[in-house]
């Protein structure tokens, strides 16, 4: 695998190529070439040659791709070869409905704990999912061996609230709180910002149509 870094944009793509692999998988397919990939799902396959040679060589010349290779390969390279257990904090709608989000159990990722500051909360559960003490999150996500944290409150408690994450030493952290976050280099903090994508949205139904 080459060394250089390789951005967010290229591991994005690479999940969308390993959905389609699978999709690709269940109906009994063997090989794909990458311009059949990329007219199958509408992709680029220019692109799709460029990201798989972030790391290594993996298409075959007259064959293409080897599906369960290719699908093992990414496999690998996102991580997705063991599981990831999931704190999520904050027990409200969000914090409830991701708990119960039904897409978790196909994948590596699986929710092990909730956390709230609310002492009538504090000791319910959603679904099997436990709502603890956030208190206690140190203590808990190493007994839970938890790696990813989700981040389900208010804004005005998002920042306190990844501080007492980065403490722990997770360093995955997805933040549905609509606002900027400060945190130190070593930590991923990938936000989940609604309201821009609705905006973005917006800035498209406001075009002129022939533009």
């Amino acid at each position: 695998m080459k060394t250089e870094k390789i951005s967010e944009l290229t591991t994005n793509r690479l999940s969308i190529y390993l959905r389609c692999l699978n999709e690709l998988s269940a109906e009994g397919a063997k090989t794909i070439s990458s311009g059949r990939l990329a007219k199958r799902f509408h992709l680029n396959s220019a692109q799709i040659r460029k990201d798989l040679a972030c790391f290594g060589e993996f298409g075959v010349r007259g064959v293409g791709y080897y599906i369960a290779d290719l699908k093992e390969q990414i496999t690998k390279i996102l991580g997705l070869d063991h599981k990831h257990r999931v704190a999520i904090i904050g027990a409200g709608r969000l914090g409830m409905a991701l708990t119960d989000y039904y897409g978790f159990t196909q994948t590596n990722f699986e929710v092990a704990a909730l956390f709230d500051a609310d002492e009538e909360k504090i000791g319910s559960k959603v679904g099997k999912v436990k709502v603890f003490d956030l208190k206690n999150f140190e203590r808990v996500i190493r007994k839970e061996d938890i790696d990813v944290a989700v981040i389900a409150v208010p804004a005005q408690f998002a920042q306190s609230v990844l501080e007492t994450v980065a403490k722990s030493g997770i360093k995955a952290v997805m933040n549905f709180a609509p606002t900027p976050l400060r945190f130190a280099d070593d930590i991923k903090v990938k936000t989940i910002d609604l309201t821009i994508s609705l905006e973005s949205l917006s800035y498209f139904l406001a075009k002129p149509q022939n533009d």
